[in-house]
């Protein structure tokens, strides 16, 4: 499948209604998916390894999605077989007081995977410019100077945003960038389905049904967002996830593929490392 078709291509008209969460491809239901899946864990798996042999790149996973769209779940099932020596996961909750008395960027900064490692953002740096334009209150709780606000501040974040994914890239980190896209009938269902679960209930807030008062605000900006930071250094993949089974086998895939592009096989002994493993070999045969 060409998952290429879930990009938010910015000079193009689309709009979150161009993208189906009810979608699942070739996939009639979860158990066709089933073996996809698998096979993509354990080649992921295989090319995180590659990955940290070469240690020439790292790779920033970065997940969005309202409440409910399943984006623990799919960080669980996806990352499932991943070598947890090699995998960094950073929560991006409520600021604390001491976070807001840094700049909007420094948490991330700090939680960038080195070169070798696979890092996970579990919301991220782009709750700066969604939930704090959804609730100026949280802006407010930043204590800016008069100067670093004002009607050119969205612009001026998309702008930091795309210029540090960029700074990323050169300097090796890949950052890839999945937004959950659930349908607002989907999300009641998952919600209801947190209150009535023993498993789930601790995972339920009121601020999450408050939240979805403001469902078609959040869809506004959101649309918005996408559309000034999905470049192609770090494009948005907008992943239908009504069907869960499916988001996790489009962003296991999605994944793979770009490890793979990254590098497909271990790194090859130059000369004097080659002469090193021979004196080595020769003295532990003795």
């Amino acid at each position: 499948m060409n998952y290429n078709q879930f990009i938010f291509k910015t000079k193009s008209s689309a709009s979150l209604a161009s993208f189906d969460p009810d979608f699942t491809g070739d996939f009639r239901n979860e158990e066709e998916a089933k073996d996809g899946m698998q096979s993509d864990c354990e080649d992921l798996a295989k090319y995180q390894d590659i990955l940290m042999a070469h240690e020439t790149h790292g790779l920033l996973l970065v997940f969005q999605g309202m409440d409910g769209a399943g984006k623990d779940a799919a960080i669980k099932h996806v990352m499932s077989s991943a070598d947890p020596q090699g995998c960094r996961v950073q929560m991006f909750k409520v600021p604390g007081k001491e976070e807001r008395k840094h700049d909007y960027l420094h948490t991330a900064a700090k939680a960038t995977p080195p070169r070798g490692e696979i890092g996970i953002f579990n919301r991220s740096y782009y709750e700066h410019v969604i939930a704090d334009r959804v609730h100026p209150e949280k802006l407010a709780e930043q204590n800016l100077p008069p100067d670093a606000k004002g009607k050119d501040l969205w612009k001026k974040r998309y702008n930091h945003i795309n210029n540090f994914e960029r700074y990323l890239a050169d300097e090796g980190i890949v950052v890839l960038k999945f937004y959950l896209n659930i349908s607002k009938e989907t999300q009641r269902e998952k919600l209801l389905e947190r209150i009535a679960r023993t498993d789930k209930k601790w995972k339920f807030s009121m601020t999450d049904v408050e939240d979805r008062e403001l469902w078609d605000e959040y869809m506004k900006i959101y649309a918005q967002v996408f559309a000034n930071s999905s470049t192609e250094t770090a494009p948005w993949y907008i992943i239908p996830a009504n069907h869960r089974w499916f988001a996790r086998a489009a962003v296991a895939s999605i994944i793979v593929d770009k490890l793979k592009s990254l590098h497909a096989r271990y790194p090859v002994p130059n000369k004097e490392q080659k002469e090193k493993l021979a004196k080595a070999e020769k003295i532990l045969q003795a």
